[in-house]
């Protein structure tokens, strides 16, 4: 798969992406946006007040008669009161704005977590053999930019809307004042935006170096938490650290690069946006001291007050634009998952009723597969599988058994070829309703974080817990979960190895398919396990479907049907006895497992007892 950030993302695009998720709260945003404009007008009021209280005071000092304590008195508690009721009113509107804006911003981080974890779960699983979509990068791509792009929605309706909102109005109040004063403001403006703008485009490509390094970083570190026994035991841990000192060096220096451009940046926008006050103030001064229709001495700080207001935006912009920019790069990875359509797993619509599943076997034709790696795994491969029989698959590792599996249970599409069951192709089938009636038991099975009854119960969410036990008698792990001090309400992931895998049989038995896959079912097993697992196993294969991979011959010898595999080619095809008799690999394979066991040793200490 091509990598996500292959598609560029810009602003309008971004926006296009968010606006769904932001319209279900319309009326929040409907809220917040009232809000955000009687709190734009608000923020104006000091400049007014000031200004009129300037002149005011400057009309006292220059009265004929003075000016009484009482008047002044009067004018200040008058300025006082207009001031604190603004600020009592700004502090409502700002916490109902602020309020508003973080509950959409918490809505859409939720809406958009639920909609990209629900989306992953469609995907076929040559999506996640993508050496660009280890759970690592993935989780990087999806909480990272969950995180970032929420925050957008919270810059945009919290902090950009009211400060731009903010800005245009006391642009307007400037031209209103005086025209000259107003152009002045506006000039300053798009010099800085020019300013940031180009701050972000030569930034950008450092901060998307950044990202993909911090995929990867995350990725070994799960890696290393994953495989901590291995390392340990070959005392790796040096070499390991080094890795990630060669990543984490490499992200640093970026890091670095990246924040001196931003530091650059910012120092040129700060000396543009203190030019323009000094400007301000000389003009306003200049048209004052030439008594210019209109300009008081209070005109003076009304305007550098509303540039203050006209400013404020540009002094966050840089702040905004940087968040922006990361969002940018975070939705290149973000909506490349949302929008991988091909990468959906494909369903067809037939559905079998239940009481015939059973009665129906897999055939396939001519069938070739490649891995998403470029592995040819089968190839030109044809075989049967009866309904309601055993048929074993076997081979040396790497023969392409387990490919087979995942075919038929339609975990990748063939390149070429036909697979059918019950004589229906199996791209026909509904996918659900395939996967309901297959029971899958792994070499190596995943247990999921929570208890031993919810890992049970997986097999059927509708379970009694009398069922729930019945499985685990079945497979014989029953009494070791009883012996446990939570019992069944146990963390199943502290169980060993060997439990687990029982855990995941008892599953598969709870669910009770009339279809069964065995992949090495006994392979983290002790050799009394092995035997109760494979007699709770006799038990549930009769009459069903039954696919086993195994290597130990003892799990297939009584198989009614067996294919031998070798480099993706069937080789051999009969039952147990007849391909002993052929010889050729079934036979190498089955003498060099009784020779592993030392059959012939067993045997006579047997016969000696």
């Amino acid at each position: 798969m091509k990598q996500q950030t292959d598609n560029k993302m810009n602003v309008g695009g971004l926006l296009r992406k968010l606006l769904p998720y932001v319209l279900p709260y319309r009326w929040l945003l409907t809220l917040t946006l009232v809000l955000t404009l009687v709190g734009s007008i608000m923020a104006q009021v000091n400049a007014v007040v000031l200004d009129h209280a300037v002149d005011a005071i400057d009309a006292m000092l220059h009265a004929e008669g003075g000016f009484t304590w009482g008047e002044a008195a009067r004018l200040l508690l008058t300025i006082s009161a207009v001031l604190l009721g603004k600020e009592v009113l700004s502090a409502l509107i700002t916490f109902g704005q602020r309020y508003f804006g973080e509950n959409i911003r918490i809505n859409v981080s939720r809406d958009m977590s639920l909609g990209i974890v629900e989306r992953i779960m469609t995907f076929r699983m040559a999506y996640f053999s993508s050496e660009d979509n280890e759970p690592g990068k993935l989780q990087t791509r999806i909480t990272h930019g969950t995180m970032s792009l929420s925050n957008t929605v919270k810059n945009f309706f919290v902090d950009i809307l009211p400060l731009f909102t903010s800005a245009v109005i006391a642009l307007v109040l400037m031209f209103a004042a005086n025209v000259y004063v107003g152009l002045v403001a506006l000039f300053i403006v798009p010099v800085y935006f020019i300013i940031t703008v180009r701050q972000g485009t030569r930034m950008k490509g450092g901060r998307r170096v950044i990202f993909r390094t911090h995929q990867v970083i995350n990725n070994g570190i799960m890696n290393i938490i994953e495989s901590i026994g291995v390392i340990k035991s070959f005392n790796r841990e040096a070499l390991e650290a080094d890795k990630q000192m060669g990543l984490q060096e490499e992200s640093t220096a970026q890091q670095k690069h990246t924040r001196q451009l931003s530091f650059y940046f910012e120092g040129i926008k700060s000396f543009v946006e203190q030019i323009g006050t000094v400007l301000i103030i000389i003009l306003t001064a200049y048209l004052v001291l030439i008594d210019y229709p209109g300009m008081t001495i209070g005109k003076i700080m009304y305007h550098v007050m509303l540039f203050g207001n006209v400013s404020a935006p540009i002094r966050q912009l840089h702040r905004i634009y940087d968040d922006l920019n990361d969002a940018l790069i975070y939705a290149e990875g973000f909506f490349g998952i949302l929008d991988a359509g091909h990468e959906v797993e494909e369903t067809g619509r037939f559905r079998p009723e239940v009481e015939t599943s059973g009665g129906l076997g897999f055939q396939m034709q001519g069938v070739e597969f490649t891995y998403p790696n470029g592995t040819h795994a089968l190839h030109d491969l044809s075989l049967r599988i009866e309904p309601g029989k055993v048929t074993a698959l076997v081979g040396l590792s790497g023969a392409g058994k387990s490919t087979i599996v995942n075919l038929l249970d339609k975990f990748y599409q063939p390149d070429s070829g036909s697979i059918t069951l019950g004589g229906v192709p199996l791209s026909q089938w509904d996918t659900q309703a395939l996967r309901d009636h297959i029971g899958l038991v792994l070499q190596k099975n995943h247990i999921f974080c929570g208890t031993i009854e919810e890992n049970i119960r997986y097999g059927k969410p509708s379970a009694t817990i009398g069922e729930i036990h019945e499985a685990a008698r079945k497979a014989f792990i029953y009494d070791q979960v009883m012996a446990l001090p939570g019992g069944f309400q146990s963390d199943a992931l502290q169980l060993s190895g060997g439990q687990q895998q029982r855990i995941a049989i008892a599953r598969m038995f709870l669910k009770n398919p009339p279809i069964i896959f065995l992949d090495e079912p006994t392979a983290s097993l002790d050799a009394i396990a092995t035997e109760q697992i494979k007699n709770s196993i006799d038990a549930i294969k009769r009459g069903r479907t039954v696919v086993i991979i195994s290597h130990n011959i003892g799990q297939i010898i009584d198989s009614d049907a067996v294919y031998v595999l070798e480099h993706g080619h069937v080789v051999q095809h009969g039952t147990p006895g007849e391909l002993y008799r052929q010889g050729g690999l079934y036979k190498q394979i089955f003498d060099a497992s009784a020779r592993s066991m030392n059959a012939g040793l067993i045997s006579q200490m047997i016969k000696e007892d």
